[in-house]
C-alpha cells in the first residue's frame, strides 16, 4: 500500500467518465484528496465541478452511463475501488454515511420516517433488540430537534423541507459513521432552515467529533464548519490547504478569483466575476483546464495537468506558478 496522506481517506489521482449522445464527458481529471479522522474537510467549487460526482464515486455509487476508470480510494486503509458489491453494501450507510442535496427524494416515499431510521439501525448494529432500536430512533430524533412519537410516524410526503433534513440526518448519524458526507444539505431549503440545518449539523459534527465531508458552494459555509477546504476546478482540485490559510493567502488564480467574487458588507463598487466560461468537458481544454480563464496563464498551461503540489505546511496548489516550470514548460 503506498504511503497515505489521509489517515481516513486518500483518494488519488480519480477519473470519471459519463457516456453521452454528445460525446464522452471528462467529469473527473485526477481528483486528488485526503482526510483524517476527526477532520472536517470542505469541497467547493462552481456547479459542475464534479464535487457531488467525487462523493458518489467515494462510495461506489457511479452508475452507468458513468464510469470510473482510474484511480484509488483508500478509507480506514481499504481501496474501496477494489472490493466487491456485498463488501461495500457493509460500508455503506454504517462506516460512510451521505446526506443528500434532495432530502424527500432520498427517503422511501411508502415508508414512516421512524421506520426508515429504525432500518439502518438494525443493519448497522444487528445486535440491537426491536425495543433497543425504538429508544435509538426516539433518541436520534430528538438530537435533531424533532418530536419523535409525532415525527416517527409520518411519511415524506408530509414532512416539510427542514424535516425531511432533519430525519436525513438522524439516519445518517443513526449508524455511527467514520465519515459523514453532506452534499449540499441546504441547497433545497428556504435561508431561515438553512441556517437551521448548518448549526444543526455543525452542533452535531463537533459534539461527537465526526469526520465530515462537506459540499458547497457557499465559501461563508465552508469558512464556518470545515478545518481544511479543497477547491475544485472542472474535474480537478486546484487547492487544498487549511481554512484560515486558504482565506489568509489563496494562491490558485481561480482560488482568488471564488474570493474575489464574495460580496461583501457595504460593498459599493461591482461585485467581481471570473471571466469566461466554465469549459466543456466532452471537449476539455488541453493541459490545465482553467487556462482560458486564467490572468496568468503560461505555456506550460497549455500543455500539462500540473501536478497538486506542497507550497507551505498543509497547502497544496496545482499551478505552475508555484512548481518552477518555465514558459516554455522547462524546468
Amino acid at each position: 500500500m503506498p504511503n497515505l496522506r489521509g489517515d481516513l481517506l486518500d483518494i488519488q489521482n480519480l477519473k470519471v467518465i459519463f457516456h453521452t449522445y454528445r460525446g464522452t464527458i471528462k467529469a473527473l481529471n485526477g481528483v486528488e484528496l485526503w482526510l483524517n479522522r476527526g477532520e472536517r474537510l470542505g469541497l467547493v467549487g462552481e456547479s459542475g465541478c464534479g464535487k457531488s460526482v467525487t462523493a458518489l464515486a467515494l462510495m461506489q455509487l457511479i452508475e452507468q452511463p458513468g464510469e470510473i476508470t482510474d484511480g484509488n480510494v483508500y478509507f480506514d486503509g481499504r481501496d474501496l475501488l477494489g472490493l466487491n458489491e456485498n463488501e461495500l453494501d457493509r460500508i455503506r450507510g454504517k462506516e460512510i454515511a451521505m446526506i443528500f442535496q434532495e432530502p424527500v427524494a432520498a427517503l422511501n416515499p411508502i415508508m414512516r420516517a421512524g421506520r426508515q431510521i429504525a432500518e439502518n439501525i438494525g443493519r448497522s448494529f444487528p445486535h440491537l433488540s426491536a425495543k433497543e432500536i425504538r429508544a435509538e430512533v426516539e433518541r436520534m430524533l430528538g438530537l435533531v430537534g424533532l418530536d419523535a412519537k409525532r415525527t416517527g410516524e409520518l411519511y415524506p410526503h408530509e414532512l416539510s423541507g427542514g424535516m425531511a433534513q432533519r430525519i436525513m440526518i438522524a439516519m445518517a448519524l443513526s449508524s455511527n459513521p467514520k465519515l459523514l458526507i453532506a452534499d449540499e444539505p441546504s441547497s433545497a431549503l428556504d435561508v431561515t432552515i438553512q441556517a437551521q440545518i448548518l448549526n444543526l449539523l455543525n452542533e452535531l459534527v463537533r459534539t461527537f467529533n465526526y469526520s465530515a465531508l462537506l459540499i458547497t458552494h457557499d465559501m461563508g459555509v465552508a469558512a464556518e464548519f470545515c478545518d481544511r477546504i479543497a477547491v475544485m476546478y472542472a474535474g480537478n482540485t486546484a487547492e487544498y490547504a487549511l481554512t484560515p490559510e486558504l482565506f489568509a493567502n489563496p494562491l490558485h488564480p481561480y482560488s482568488r478569483g471564488l474570493f474575489k467574487a464574495i460580496p461583501k458588507i457595504g460593498q459599493a463598487e461591482e461585485l467581481a466575476t471570473i471571466p469566461g466560461e466554465v469549459p466543456d468537458l466532452v471537449n476539455p481544454p488541453s493541459g490545465c483546464r482553467f487556462h482560458p480563464r486564467c490572468p496568468q496563464v503560461m505555456d506550460a498551461c497549455k500543455q500539462k495537468t500540473p501536478p497538486l503540489l506542497p507550497v507551505a505546511i498543509d497547502h497544496y496548489v496545482a499551478c505552475y506558478l508555484y512548481t518552477g516550470t518555465g514558459n516554455d514548460g522547462s524546468r
